[in-house]
């Protein structure tokens, strides 16, 4: 009887553990394509995962001048323009003077710069606060992203003198 009772515990505590695992639900994630706009050729990935209050991005990208080229998330996730101009302004839900992430004040849609090397690659991988893939005024699912010509200076207002768009993509929930 004993036996019994402990192969019946044994039992239920391992259908348990499996179904708990089994309503785990993974991280949610979004990505974006990153295609030149007129006259460019810069192009690549970004992918967004969750996770807990941040969202973790991870950038590969193309066809860049060597350097440093501003990076934001825009308004509208509408990259129809030739010239990227239909994403609107930067992401901007709290209304805050544009600056750089990881000082002070800024846009939601403020990210570090991209600094592409001798041959043109860039590659990012940094964490955003203050921004979701969930639902509310902070989601980033739908807008724009764009690669800018020049380095963001992180003060003019209200877009940092970032330059032309090069690249353009809509961020979209995997």
């Amino acid at each position: 009887m004993r036996h019994i009772a402990i192969t019946t515990i044994i039992t239920m505590t391992t259908i348990t553990l499996l179904s708990g695992c089994a309503t785990m639900s993974p991280a949610p994630s979004a990505e974006a394509t990153l295609i030149p706009t007129s006259g460019n050729k810069a192009s690549g990935s970004v992918t967004f995962t969750q996770q807990g209050e941040s969202v973790m991005l991870t950038v590969k990208i193309s066809g860049l001048t060597p350097g440093a080229h501003g990076f934001h998330i825009h308004d509208k996730g509408d990259c129809s323009a030739p010239d990227g101009t239909s994403a609107g302004g930067h992401f901007n839900p709290t209304a805050k003077p544009h600056g750089h992430p990881d000082r002070g004040d800024h846009h939601a849609g403020d990210m570090p710069a991209l600094e592409a090397d001798a041959s043109g690659n860039a590659s990012l991988s940094t964490q955003l606060r203050g921004v979701t893939l969930g639902e509310g005024a902070n989601s980033i699912v739908g807008r724009g992203l764009i690669v800018h010509a020049a380095a963001d200076d992180y003060t003019t207002q209200p877009t940092g003198n970032s330059g032309a768009r090069l690249a353009c993509g809509v961020i979209v929930k995997r």
